[in-house]
């Protein structure tokens, strides 16, 4: 073979800009991506790369930018079934009064796959290639991940009470493990634990969670100072607040995942930065609840990890991480006084790479680096909201770019294509959504 051939690869992306995310600060004009079985094999200029590579399957992405897929690290999917159901409630009246009285009536497998569905062709068309998802009947939302292509962890939910899917924290942990030996060997699918919340779960099986996932070397995810309530609450009760009782059962490390994160003081902080553990910031379901402020600017300069996540569709009542980054940068910079805080940068690394980074995958996605899997998309950046382009970054997280996202692949695979995704059916997907509204809606009245 002659030495000066060009190289077959399995797709070959030429892009008017890349966005690879590492190293830092880089923004590339006119580069290409060579993809083969699944991974990036490299990243060059275009010139260069139609001399060195070719490929039956080569997109010419003008006026496009492509950058690593969004990781939304925390959701309940299935929740998108109850958009708009319970709107303008506080936290403690919407969980008790109206979610949970629905989940106990209305949540089965059925219910979940379909939820999933809804959500994963939301966020596959608004850039996330990745999300971590909460909730029950996980067997259930791998069907639809499997069905999708789509990339997922799922967080398990232990609680200490029953629901429609366990009788208590012992059956849960048993059923999510069962879960998780069933699809270990799905490439696409990571599973954790997810205890709901320090107050709903008890000392025992925060310990037994703890224990299971230092041996089983996977994942903790939990929702954690969501409220002061929340806070006031656990020290009224125990004299302890929820983060030092996490602490003391073993349950902070650097596989931590705490979602929320609101209602902090300077100790909770250090509990954080000396474990090692991740924040999961969800900026506008704590809006919407009226839950309180996360404080990332000063999170990030104590070199804590700080992801972003959606929530559930129920309080949000979106799954836009492009929205998320947005509200996240402007939050930071109110609350903290400080125009300069959570730049666009830090932003778009927020919904990518400290995503992967927070869920474990950091080694796999996150960023476009060669011998990472090829999990990206291509934004159309051609709109009139987006002139004039000085720099792209500020676009991306400032001017709403998520009805932009055109394409995206993940592990090599395109998902979606012109805005369409490639394994999911729309139309039939939105009968299925008015469908369960027709079920739900005489029920709430």
């Amino acid at each position: 073979m002659n030495s000066n051939s060009p190289q077959t690869v399995d797709s070959l992306i030429h892009a008017e800009w890349i966005i690879p995310i590492r190293p830092a600060n880089t923004q590339l004009k006119h580069h290409s991506i060579a993809i083969k079985d699944g991974v990036i094999v490299d990243l060059l200029p275009t010139e260069l790369a139609k001399q060195q590579y070719c490929s039956t399957n080569t997109h010419e992405l003008e006026q496009q930018l492509l950058m690593p897929g969004l990781v939304n690290a925390h959701g309940h999917a299935a929740m998108s079934l109850f958009r708009g159901m319970a709107d303008d409630q506080d936290l403690h009246s919407w969980l008790q009064n109206h979610i949970w009285p629905a989940e106990a009536q209305w949540v089965d497998a059925e219910f979940v796959k379909d939820g999933s569905l809804l959500a994963i062709a939301e966020m596959l068309r608004s850039g996330t290639t990745c999300y971590s998802d909460m909730y029950f009947f996980p067997d259930a939302a791998a069907e639809a991940v499997q069905d999708s292509g789509i990339r997922a962890q799922f967080c398990f939910p232990v609680l200490d009470f029953a629901s429609t899917w366990g009788s208590d924290a012992d059956d849960y942990i048993s059923k999510g493990l069962a879960a998780r030996d069933k699809w270990q060997h799905q490439p696409l699918l990571n599973f954790a634990f997810g205890p709901h919340a320090p107050y709903t779960v008890s000392d025992q099986p925060m310990s037994r969670i703890a224990a299971l996932a230092a041996e089983l070397d996977i994942g903790i995810q939990i929702h954690c100072h969501e409220t002061q309530q929340e806070v006031t609450d656990a020290i009224n009760k125990d004299g302890e607040r929820p983060l030092a009782r996490l602490n003391r059962l073993g349950l902070l490390g650097p596989s931590t995942q705490l979602v929320h994160m609101t209602a902090l003081n300077d100790a909770d902080i250090e509990l954080v930065r000396l474990s090692g553990a991740h924040v999961v910031h969800c900026p506008a379901s704590n809006l919407k609840l009226a839950s309180g402020f996360c404080p990332t600017q000063q999170l990030l300069e104590l070199d804590i990890n700080v992801a972003l996540g959606t929530d559930g569709a129920a309080s949000n009542n979106n799954l836009d991480l492009f929205s998320e980054m947005h509200i996240a940068a402007l939050l930071a910079k109110a609350t903290s006084g400080n125009a300069a805080a959570l730049g666009d940068w830090q932003a778009l690394e927020m919904a990518t790479l400290a995503g992967a980074k927070a869920l474990g995958l950091d080694h796999k996605i996150g960023s476009l680096e060669k011998g990472k899997q090829a999990d990206l998309i291509a934004i159309d950046m051609s709109n009139i909201e987006q002139q004039p382009i000085y720099q792209p970054i500020s676009q991306l997280v400032y001017t709403h770019c998520a009805s932009n996202v055109k394409h995206s692949w993940i592990a090599g695979t395109q998902v979606l294509h012109n805005r369409q995704p490639t394994q999911i059916n729309l139309t039939q997907l939105a009968q299925k959504a008015q469908q369960w509204r027709d079920k739900i809606q005489p029920a709430q009245h």
